[in-house]
Order: C-alpha cells, then sequence, then structure tokens
C-alpha cells in the first residue's frame, strides 16, 4: 500500500508543482459591427525577448477564451488574429498574476489602396472556412527536422507506431505539397523527407474526391487531406540527400532523393536499392531504412508489409531484395489553366520465404490437423505510368483527366508439401509440390470529369467516365503427388504445363445534373451506367514421355469462362449545407443484367440473370462548436456471386478440393453504418475520439465443404441468412507542456464482434468473435535533447463454435515497445526501438514470445550536411514471425522466414540550395 502511495505521489506532485506555479488570462473577443462574439478568433502570447509562442487558444462560440500561462518576470505580448479584422495586441510587463481583459472590440480591416507596405504577423494557427492553417514557423523544431517532426508538434495532430496521421481523431489519406501530389497521395515520401524549415503553411481540409473540388459539393468523406505550402524565397532551388550503408551478412542500404522546385514547377527523382525489406522512402530520421523490421503492434492478419504508392514490398513473410527509381513532375501550364501531373516508376523485389504452417481444421463430427512446409522465391518486376490533367476551359467549365497504365511480370517458384491427420494422428492424405509460375499484365485505367457551372449559383451539369482494361498471361508448370489413405481411392499425380489467359475490361458512366432549391438545399439528379466483362481461358497440357514434351490435352482440367454485366442506376439525391449541418441522401433504383458462360467438355453451359435492387448512401456531419462534431454514413449496395461461384462445372485444379459452382445463389445484400463524435480542446491540447460502426449482410455467399474419409474436399457455394462485424471504440490523448519539457500521453479502446455461418459436411455452423483491445502510448520530451516513447497494446480473441467438435477457442497478445530518442551532446544522434511481443496459445514448435531491440547511433558533421551512422538490428538475435489466426473454419499456425541480427555502417549527405533570401523566422510577411 505505501508503495502504491508513493508511485502516486511521484506521479501527481509534478503536476501539482506546476498548478501552483501558473497564471490564467481570459477574455471575450466580439464583432464591433454586430457586437456578437468571434468564434475561432485566434489568441496567442509571445516573449518580447525572441518573440516565440508561449501558448495559444481559439475563442468559443460566445467569443470567450481562456488560457494557463506559466508565471513569468519577462514583458510578454498578447495579440489576437482573426481572418478579415485588425489585430489587436497588447503588451504584458509579467505574467504574475491571473488577468481578465473583458472585451475586446475587433474591427474590420478595410485596406487603404494607397498603402505601399502593410506589415501583418502571422499567427500560429487559423481556422478560415473548413480549413485549419498552422503557420510552420510558430512550431519549434530541430533544424535538420523532417515534416512528420513538425506535424506531431501541431495540436489535434497524432501519428501512431504504424506512421497512421490523425487530425483531431479524423485519419489523414492525403498529404499534397503545393496542392499536388508528391510519389502520391499518401505522402510518406512527403514526411519522411522534405525538411521541416522550408514549409510555410500546413493546411488540414477534408478529403474530396475530384467530383466534389471541382463542383464545390461538400465532402462526403471523414477524412482529411494535409497541404503543405514551400516558404516562397525556397520555391525556387534543389534539395535532396543520399544515403549508403553496408552491414554484416552482406545486408546493404542504398537511397537517393532529389527534388528541384522552380515557383509552379517541381520535379523529384528518387532511387533505392537494399536488400532489409524496405522500400527505402518511409524512412525514419533515426533508423534511416530500417523500416522492414521495426518493432509494431502485432495484430492477427497483419504480415508487415510495406510500400510505396501502391506497391508492396517484403514484410514479415521472408526477405527482400528491392530496387525503385522514380520521377514525379508537377506545373501549371497556360497562366494556370492547365495544371499537370505526372509520376512514373520502375520497381523490382526479390523475396526468398520458408514457411511452417499448422492448422487444425474445425469439423462438426471431428478436428483434423494439417501440417504443412513450404520454400517460395518470388520476382516481380513492373513499370508504372500515373498523370492527371486539370483544364480549366473557361471561368465555369473544367476538364480532369487522369490516365494510368502498368505493365508488370512476376515469378514464383514453391516447393512444399503436407500431411493431414485425424485427432488419433491416422494420416489421411499427403501432398508433395513443386511449382514454377510465370505471369504477366498490362493494365491501363482512366477517368475522364467535366463540369460545367450554369449561370444560377449551385446548378450545373456534369459527366464522368472511367475505365480499366487489364490483360493478363500466365504459365504454370507443376508436380504434384497426392495420396490417399484411408478411401482406397487412385493416388493424383501431376506433371503438367498449365496456361491461363485472362481479360478484364469495366467502363463506367454518369451524368449528373444539380439544383439549387435554397442557399442551402441542393437538388441532384443523376444516371450511371455500368459495364464489367471477364473473360478466362485455361488449357492443361500433360507430360508426353515419348515427344519428352507437355502435349497431351487434359480436357479435365481446360475451361472457358465468360461473365459479362450491365447495370444502369437513375438516382436522386437532396444535399444540406448549412453552416452547423452538413449531409446528404441519395435513392435509386439499380437494374441489372447478368450474363455467365462456361465451356467445359465441349458442353456449354449459360446462367443468366435479371435484378432489381434499390441503392442507397448518405452521411449526415453536425458542428457542435469549435473542436466538437458528429459524424455519420450509411450505405446500402448489392455484391454479385462470381462467374466461378455460379458456373456448375467441376474445376479440378486443386487435387484435395474439387470446386463446383451453384446456378442459383443470390446476390448479397449490404448494409453498412459508421458514426463518430470528435472533441479536441486547443486550450487544453487534449483530444476525444468516439465511434462505432459495422456491416449486415444478407444472403452472404460462403463455400460448402463436404470431406471424404481421406478428408479430400468437395466444395460449393450457398448463401446463408445472416453474418454481421460490429465495433465501438474511443481515443484520448493529452499534451501538457512546462517550460522546455513535453509530456503527451493517450489511451484507447476498441471492442469488436463478427457472427458468420457456414456449411461443413452438410451441417450448418455458427461462429462468433470478440476481440478487446486496449491500448496506451506515453511521450516525454526536453526540447531537442531527449524523448521516451513507451507504448503498449493487448489484444485478446475468443471466438464461441456451434456445431463443432470445440465450444470456444482463446488466443491474447501483448505488444510493449520503448523508444528513446537522444540528440546530446550535440551533433550525436543516438535511437534504441525495443519492443517485447507475446502470441499465447501458439502450437508447440512455435515460439511465443521474442524481443526485438534495435539500436542507432550518428554523428553530424561538415556542417551538418554529413552524417555517419551505425546500426544495429535485432540486437538480441531473436526476431521471429509466429502468428496465430482464427477463422470460423481453422486454427492456423505459421511462422516465417524474416530478418535478425546484422550491423550497418552508413553516410548521409544533404543537399539544399535555394534561391532568394533566407528566411528570418521573425513570422512576418509583407503585402504590397
Amino acid at each position: 500500500m505505501l508503495k502504491k502511495f508513493l508511485l502516486y505521489f511521484v506521479f501527481i506532485l509534478p503536476f501539482f508543482i506546476s498548478a501552483q506555479n501558473t497564471i490564467t488570462i481570459k477574455g471575450k473577443v466580439v464583432d464591433s459591427t454586430t457586437n456578437s462574439g468571434l468564434e475561432s478568433a485566434t489568441v496567442y502570447v509571445k516573449t518580447v525577448k525572441d518573440s516565440s509562442v508561449v501558448d495559444y487558444t481559439i475563442s468559443a462560440s460566445n467569443g470567450n477564451f481562456q488560457m494557463k500561462l506559466k508565471k513569468s518576470d519577462l514583458p510578454h505580448v498578447l495579440k489576437i488574429s482573426y481572418n478579415g479584422f485588425k489585430e489587436i495586441s497588447r503588451s504584458l510587463k509579467n505574467l504574475n498574476e491571473d488577468l481578465d481583459f473583458g472585451i475586446f472590440v475587433m474591427e474590420e480591416n478595410i485596406g487603404n489602396l494607397n498603402e505601399v507596405t502593410v506589415a501583418t504577423e502571422i499567427p500560429p494557427i487559423t481556422i478560415k472556412s473548413d480549413t485549419l492553417e498552422f503557420n510552420a514557423t510558430s512550431f519549434k523544431v530541430r533544424p535538420d527536422a523532417n515534416v512528420e517532426a513538425l506535424l506531431k508538434q501541431l495540436p489535434g495532430v497524432e501519428i501512431d507506431e504504424e506512421g497512421k496521421i490523425t487530425v483531431n481523431g479524423k485519419e489523414v489519406k492525403n498529404i499534397l505539397v503545393n496542392g499536388k501530389p508528391f510519389f502520391g497521395k499518401d505522402g510518406k515520401i512527403a514526411t519522411k523527407n522534405l525538411p521541416a524549415d522550408i514549409i510555410d503553411k500546413v493546411q488540414v481540409t477534408d478529403s474530396k474526391t475530384k467530383e466534389e473540388e471541382l463542383s464545390g459539393q461538400d465532402a462526403t468523406s471523414n477524412d482529411k487531406t494535409i497541404n503543405l505550402t514551400i516558404q516562397e524565397d525556397k520555391n525556387k532551388g534543389l534539395f535532396g540527400k543520399a544515403t549508403a550503408g553496408y552491414g554484416t551478412d552482406d545486408r546493404y542500404e542504398s537511397s537517393l532523393l532529389f527534388n528541384y522546385f522552380k515557383d509552379t514547377q517541381k520535379i523529384s527523382i528518387l532511387s533505392s536499392s537494399n536488400n532489409i525489406n524496405s522500400v527505402g522512402f518511409s524512412m525514419d530520421e533515426i533508423f534511416d531504412n530500417m523500416g522492414g523490421g521495426r518493432n509494431t503492434s502485432i495484430w492477427i492478419n497483419d504480415n508487415g508489409s510495406f510500400g510505396i504508392n501502391g506497391r508492396q514490398f517484403g514484410g514479415n513473410e521472408g526477405i527482400t531484395q528491392s530496387n525503385l527509381i522514380g520521377i514525379n513532375f508537377a506545373d501549371e501550364w497556360a497562366n494556370k489553366k492547365i495544371n499537370p501531373n505526372g509520376s512514373y516508376y520502375y520497381s523490382s523485389a526479390e523475396t526468398n520465404n520458408n514457411n511452417r504452417t499448422n492448422r487444425i481444421n474445425l469439423l462438426p463430427t471431428g478436428n483434423t490437423n494439417t501440417l504443412a512446409e513450404s520454400r517460395t522465391r518470388s520476382i516481380t518486376d513492373g513499370h508504372s505510368i500515373s498523370s492527371d490533367f486539370e483544364i480549366k476551359l473557361d471561368s465555369t467549365t473544367t476538364l480532369y483527366l487522369s490516365p494510368n497504365f502498368s505493365k508488370n511480370e512476376m515469378r514464383n517458384k514453391n516447393s512444399g508439401f503436407e500431411n493431414t491427420f485425424d485427432e488419433n494422428q491416422v494420416a489421411l492424405n499427403e501432398n508433395t509440390r513443386n511449382n514454377n509460375w510465370i505471369s504477366q499484365e498490362n493494365k491501363f485505367s482512366n477517368s475522364l470529369y467535366f463540369y460545367r457551372g450554369l449561370k444560377k449559383k449551385g446548378r450545373g451539369i456534369s459527366f464522368s467516365f472511367n475505365n480499366e482494361n487489364s490483360q493478363n498471361e500466365s504459365e504454370l508448370n507443376t508436380q504434384t503427388a497426392t495420396i490417399f489413405f484411408q478411401s482406397g481411392n487412385a493416388n493424383d499425380e501431376r506433371d503438367q504445363f498449365r496456361l491461363d489467359r485472362s481479360k478484364n475490361d469495366s467502363f463506367r458512366s454518369s451524368i449528373r445534373y444539380n439544383e439549387p432549391i435554397l442557399d442551402s438545399l441542393n437538388l441532384s439528379f443523376e444516371t450511371i451506367y455500368s459495364y464489367k466483362k471477364n473473360d478466362d481461358v485455361r488449357q492443361t497440357f500433360d507430360f508426353d514421355a515419348i515427344s519428352n514434351s507437355y502435349s497431351n490435352f487434359n480436357n479435365l482440367l481446360s475451361n472457358e469462362i465468360s461473365s459479362t454485366t450491365n447495370s444502369i442506376t437513375p438516382m436522386v439525391g437532396l444535399s444540406l449545407r448549412k453552416k452547423k449541418i452538413r449531409g446528404s441522401l441519395s435513392v435509386g433504383t439499380e437494374i441489372i443484367r447478368f450474363e455467365n458462360e462456361s465451356l467445359y467438355l465441349s458442353d456449354k453451359t449459360m446462367v443468366n440473370k435479371n435484378y432489381i435492387y434499390p441503392k442507397m448512401n448518405g452521411y449526415f456531419s453536425l458542428t457542435l462548436g469549435k473542436s466538437k462534431s458528429i459524424y455519420s454514413y450509411f450505405t446500402y449496395s448489392v455484391n454479385l456471386p462470381t462467374a466461378n461461384q455460379l458456373l456448375p462445372f467441376e474445376n479440378l485444379a486443386n487435387p484435395i478440393n474439387t470446386i463446383i459452382g451453384n446456378a442459383n445463389l443470390k446476390p448479397t445484400e449490404n448494409y453498412t453504418l459508421y458514426s463518430n463524435y470528435n472533441n479536441y480542446d486547443y486550450a487544453t491540447r487534449s483530444g476525444f475520439y468516439a465511434y462505432f460502426g459495422g456491416d449486415f449482410n444478407v444472403n452472404q455467399v460462403v463455400a460448402s465443404t463436404v470431406f471424404n474419409e481421406d478428408f479430400k474436399a468437395i466444395t460449393t457455394y450457398e448463401n446463408i441468412d445472416r453474418a454481421y462485424n460490429s465495433y465501438v471504440g474511443f481515443n484520448y490523448n493529452k499534451s501538457l507542456k512546462k517550460e522546455k519539457r513535453t509530456f503527451k500521453y493517450g489511451f484507447g479502446m476498441q471492442f469488436s464482434q463478427n457472427y458468420n455461418q457456414g456449411l461443413t459436411n452438410n451441417t450448418l455452423f455458427e461462429s462468433q468473435s470478440f476481440t478487446l483491445n486496449p491500448r496506451v502510448n506515453v511521450t516525454w520530451s526536453i526540447d531537442e535533447i531527449i524523448t521516451v516513447n513507451p507504448s503498449y497494446r493487448y489484444t485478446f480473441i475468443s471466438n464461441d463454435f456451434t456445431n463443432y467438435i470445440i465450444d470456444n477457442a482463446q488466443n491474447f497478445l501483448h505488444s510493449a515497445k520503448l523508444e528513446i530518442t537522444s540528440y546530446w551532446p550535440k551533433k550525436f544522434v543516438f535511437g534504441s526501438d525495443f519492443g517485447y511481443n507475446y502470441n499465447s496459445n501458439i502450437a508447440d514448435g512455435f515460439q511465443k514470445d521474442f524481443y526485438l531491440w534495435n539500436l542507432s547511433l550518428g554523428y553530424n558533421f561538415y556542417k551538418d550536411k554529413l552524417t555517419a551512422k551505425v546500426k544495429v538490428y535485432d540486437v538480441l538475435n531473436q526476431n521471429i514471425s509466429a502468428t496465430r489466426t482464427i477463422t470460423p473454419t481453422a486454427i492456423t499456425d505459421m511462422e516465417n522466414t524474416v530478418l535478425q541480427r546484422y550491423a550497418m555502417f552508413s553516410l548521409t549527405y544533404k543537399l539544399e540550395k535555394f534561391g532568394g533570401k533566407k528566411d528570418d523566422g521573425n513570422g512576418m510577411i509583407f503585402m504590397d
């Protein structure tokens, strides 16, 4: 008891002392014309000595504001700023007692055309309509810090251990630089590599589709977009960095990023090569490219893969050697009427992995156990070109084009075996395989959007057209041997060559008309036409020993499938747009023609269906205050079964699982609901985010599998009554600052429940899973000296089964992490990343827990342009990849090859050369 009291006392004492050493400043901001309170005026306090911002807040809906500040004998300045009004400034001799300023009256700023220069100080934070804008120079970061370090200083911005960025609880999906994508909209290259000292503004807005952006519609998404604007005097020049490193076990890394800015023109070039499971450009400023094997939270189905612009590399499944070259271009032509943006990538990767699996197959009458091992080598090689053009034809008409092309080649060599036993360890079947697979894919897609605004405000007409066309050809050399031990059926041995060709074409067009009913109410009419066609041809040839070639055509393992979908959907929508309330509702009817055809053993089978279903979607957003909001959306949609699920012919490609389609399948009806409550208080720097949602499916298509005594399966598909998943959770975070010390903490929890039905051996089973996931994280830092960041996550999973031999299966995971970063002594950078992971109920022979500890020590020299580093990955040499996955039909334990201990020395060179005068950091702008 005494220990608990002392611990509580030690923890609470600093905050008690801090409370005794603070004062309160409060007041009210009103409009001189209406004498009403001004909401979202920026109020901040600066020191006179160095003009650094001590604290800031935003006025409430009634104009009131309040700040708590540390006592000080030094002179300060109180400033109040609001867009379109004259700035208010009050001198403060000291900060030794509470201050109540009463009412501040703000007057409109009516400019004088004869004035030559007007000096205005930029406030640290500004709210303009639906844009939250941060002045980057108001937030101090280290001289060599990247944009990610700057974002972490902004109130309401959180970056978790997986790199996901949220603003006031809302996830950031797009990051732009000067309004344009920077090697993809996810922005990881920009946040990890752009220096913070070139950023002028960080603008946060609601994420909009291109249609919403050009037509002036409100954003229906709850996601956020961050736009980074470059300082004017640094928007001309070049900057970049290059890293090269070599280590033990022949590990190596190299990367180059070069950027050229000239007004509206931007050219960026990147390249990388490494064999440490890294893409090379989601770089940590301490550990560089050690991105494919750092400590991250463990999730049941997380394979730890990583990627850039949609390309996935490595992860916890194998060791990857990757190479990447890319170029990005953006500009404005013809007096800003044409805005081109484009990227080209070449990427290649080779992954080697050994897999070991233990799977318990859940059956109504008795479980079976499958043990498997495999070795895989996969090689990918690809080119891709992506571009978009926004063309302003006139003041009311805009055309947008986004053509994209990719060409990829994949090679895969896989060998392995698997054995299946019953509960008494009696062998049921055994399968060995040796496969060589080559695939080539060409894909072209394009998005076209045309919008023209008509005379009446809000009235407009738009047309869109989207297409995606792809061709894939693959060749498979396969040798398999399957032995059946119980039924007396003949064993299955294959030595075959298989050729697969597929062609997929999809087109979607829509025409939409918007008509304003009131200033805040809009009516829309839209008609959507969609066409999809998929053609698949499979030809299989057996090996002929006489001709020593694959020349015997195998009718049983060859087929042709064709599927065509035509749909037309007329819809009508109503949208509401007020200051604090936004929302929309769209309803319509989807008329579908679904045609499927197969050719198998010279027999042609056709399954054609006609469907008429309603279609509905909508959202609602309510702003409760300057930082409080509620958001909800819902959808109703229909998903058609695939041709393979529908066409009733035998697919014998898998020797231990024959698949037969079901012509009587119905489409799956999906209902989706999501809602959240968000509140971030800028004054107290605390945020709360709560959410719930789920999906409910009617007539969901599931596999119905019947096993014989050899555990050989015959699978078809059936509709089941219902399936659903639901979740509810919350997050809370708070930041405390005392002089140069900052203390942040956050905690959250998510609870989810899934319900599934299925059919095994003609018996209906039910599975309900419950997942509980609490987490907590703390960050303590002293200015530019040290940062300590511990975090912990616990995951508990429980599955209840009906009509199975077992009633329940449970699993839990611990994931603890401690990051320490130090910038002392000067010129040195030290990083420690320590993690512990534990996974319960792993099968015998699989390790349940492991430690992963990474260290880095760097030294800056040559005017901080060069950084030398020594890094050690997996210091304790304990890294493993052991996971347990629980599904309605199996419990699977799996282990894959992972990177283990290596040491590396690297050298990084930074280049910065900008035109114009250097930024003096005084936060002043001058306008003629």
